[in-house]
């Protein structure tokens, strides 16, 4: 018995040994002398116009057949009848949409459960009450033209609005919306915001989430992009559509 007892812490401190020796290397992680952290910010300039970077993953390519990120987005911009030229045109900014941030579907249970069809569904009557009853949209022809229309317009500022141009306080940035604009009540959406549906002076407000490098930024106090900073050669580019926090709600929440 001792004997026995004996070897087994043997073979524990032959363990023990072995690890210290060798665990970095089990964890992935080599053993250094010597090593100089050089902290190194890669290149956000993607070389290629807000159109360009648009139409390469919207419908795929030959390079990346399966690149569908912005599928949705582009549906709804040719639904509204966009000249995909605006997207070239110089000094904007430009907020892309994801797909999950227009349409997330439950494939289990065969329905839409986030996004802005979600958010802004279809009014398909109004109750006793005078409250409407809706149901989430399935695509882009469920709702009113023109509404699809301002609502893209809204998404394309006027001037540059990058990580370095933003604070933890609101910026105020001007859209290609117009003043004034007022959502039909086709969707929920022109029940929002008093009754408007759209920011009256046409503007968004952007700002950082926290004060640390490349924190997220929050389109008008509610929805934070899921990534940023791309820089394009007409200006810059914020995608948004992280799930559970999707849709970009064109005015100001108060909340």
């Amino acid at each position: 018995m001792k004997r026995n007892f004996n070897i087994k812490w043997i073979q524990v401190g032959v363990m023990l040994l072995t690890l210290l020796t060798t665990g970095c290397s089990l964890f992935d992680m080599e053993l250094q002398e010597n090593y100089d952290y050089k902290h190194k910010t890669l290149d956000p300039n993607i070389g290629i116009s807000a159109k360009k970077f648009l139409e390469n993953r919207s419908y795929g390519t030959p390079e990346n057949p399966t690149d569908t990120a912005f599928k949705w987005m582009r549906m709804g911009l040719e639904y509204a009848g966009i000249d995909l030229n605006e997207l070239e045109k110089a000094d904007r900014t430009f907020i892309f949409l994801h797909n999950d941030a227009i349409k997330i579907w439950d494939a289990k249970a065969k329905k839409v459960t986030g996004g802005l069809f979600f958010d802004f569904p279809i009014v398909t009557g109004i109750d006793g009450t005078g409250k409407p009853l809706t149901k989430p949209a399935a695509k882009w022809e469920d709702y009113n033209k023109e509404d699809v229309r301002n609502y893209f317009l809204y998404l394309i500022l006027q001037g540059k609005y990058n990580f370095a141009d933003l604070s933890i306080s609101n910026v105020k940035a001007k859209t290609l919306l117009p003043a004034n604009t007022v959502a039909s009540k086709g969707s929920l959406l022109g029940y929002m915001n008093e009754g408007k549906g759209f920011d009256q002076e046409g503007a968004m407000y952007l700002k950082l989430v926290n004060n640390s490098d490349l924190a997220p930024i929050q389109i008008n106090n509610k929805t934070t992009n899921r990534s940023g900073g791309y820089g394009v050669t007409n200006g810059v580019v914020h995608v948004y559509g992280v799930k559970g926090n999707t849709t970009v709600y064109p005015f100001i929440s108060l909340q």
